[in-house]
């Protein structure tokens, strides 16, 4: 991802934070929260339990004497820079090393590198293929959904977590480099060779429901997602309800999540945040649809940059939300290059949304609560509005 303005917050008045990643969640810090199992606690109404309810910040300088004091004794920075996080109460905080922080860049850009399939567990526990993407290497050797996945590169993958099948999929993340995947299929059994290659994700989908409105599912905010949302909205024949589904939405970029704000706002306030104890804002761009019928989506998987959102469209009354409380990350990260190269990202502040309501440790209540069959629900709502034929 190059260096630019469309990586940072739209911050007023005093300007754009140059040279800073300000993000409110990465899909590859929550990997590696899940993976050490840092994630916070929960109960099982799914409210974080009361001692881990605010994060702490770290002392960014304080970090970096300690990984040079670290690389000074022959030690190694990152080892010292993870040891130092852990201590801090940083729930979020993460330490990258130069690869790894590529691959996150990479990620936020839309772009990864892989052979183009999504794996999960089945109900036995075995490791299989949850979805092919279109045109990629794993298509085009006539994988499908449902094959399932025993080694890679002779590695046996049962005993391996998800995550791990997946960094093995990716490998060093050089295009063009091949994986060996044993794969079955009913009785059937063989080794396929594929190349890596540079895909492309599709974070933003859109489809017409058979009522006339437009359902729109963010599943994560990555560059360019927030101009998805704004044209799909300006696409929409006229009169017709837009159901966004944020639901799953882990995050990502909150310069997107205020360009998705704009399609549905004339400007105005996001929301407010503070970086070592200075407040800023988010504003929404002027000329947003304010109009059309809008419902948003959304559940305990609805992270960050998309609370955010949906802060915003419910505080200033543009949208009725329906589902699930969401998860209750509302903290600021900066990233911070350490001695050795690698990359420290920390907690520097946190989010209240334009009412003033705080999200870290809390999220967001639905305006109607719908465990289940919640996008029926929120089709019927969205007919009520007028939105649906």
């Amino acid at each position: 991802m190059s260096a630019g303005s469309d990586r940072h917050f739209c911050i007023r008045p005093r300007g754009v934070l140059r040279g800073a990643v300000l993000t409110l969640v990465f899909t590859g810090v929550l990997a590696t929260a899940a993976a050490t199992g840092s994630l916070p606690r929960r109960d099982a109404a799914g409210a974080e339990s009361p001692d881990v309810a605010r994060t702490s910040t770290v002392d960014r300088a304080a970090l970096n004497r300690a990984a040079a004091a670290a690389m000074a004794d022959g030690k190694s920075g990152k080892q010292a820079a993870e040891e130092f996080v852990s201590r801090s109460g940083d729930r979020w905080g993460a330490v990258y090393d130069k690869k790894e922080y590529a691959d996150f860049e990479q990620a936020l850009d839309g772009t990864y590198t892989g052979v183009g399939l999504s794996a999960g567990r089945d109900a036995e526990g075995r490791v299989k293929v949850t979805r092919v993407q279109a045109g990629g290497p794993a298509e085009r050797a006539g994988l499908r959904a449902g094959d399932r996945l025993v080694s890679i590169d002779g590695r046996p993958v049962g005993g391996l977590s998800v995550s791990e099948v997946v960094s093995l999929l990716r490998g060093d993340g050089v295009p063009g480099s091949a994986v060996a995947l044993r794969v079955e299929r009913g009785r059937s059994a063989w080794t396929e060779t594929l190349r890596r290659a540079r895909l492309a994700t599709d974070p933003v989908t859109v489809r017409r429901l058979d009522d006339g409105a437009v359902l729109i599912k963010v599943a994560a905010f990555t560059k360019g997602a927030g101009a998805r949302v704004r044209d799909a909205v300006r696409d929409a024949p006229t009169g017709a309800g837009v159901l966004l589904d944020l639901r799953g939405n882990s995050g990502g970029l909150v310069a997107e999540a205020a360009v998705a704000a704009s399609a549905f706002l004339d400007g105005g306030l996001v929301a407010t945040y503070d970086v070592e104890g200075e407040e800023r804002a988010v504003y929404a761009d002027g000329g947003g649809d304010t109009g059309r019928p809008l419902v948003a989506l959304i559940d305990g998987g609805t992270m960050s940059a998309a609370e955010l959102l949906t802060g915003a469209l419910q505080d200033r009354g543009r949208a009725v939300t329906v589902g699930s409380r969401t998860f209750g990350k509302g903290s600021v990260q900066m990233p911070s290059a350490l001695p050795d190269g690698s990359v420290a990202e920390l907690t520097v502040g946190h989010y209240r949304t334009p009412a003033g309501h705080a999200v870290d440790g809390r999220g967001i209540t639905p305006d109607l609560t719908a465990a289940e069959k919640a996008e029926e629900r929120a089709r019927t709502v969205l007919s009520g509005l007028g939105g649906g034929s």
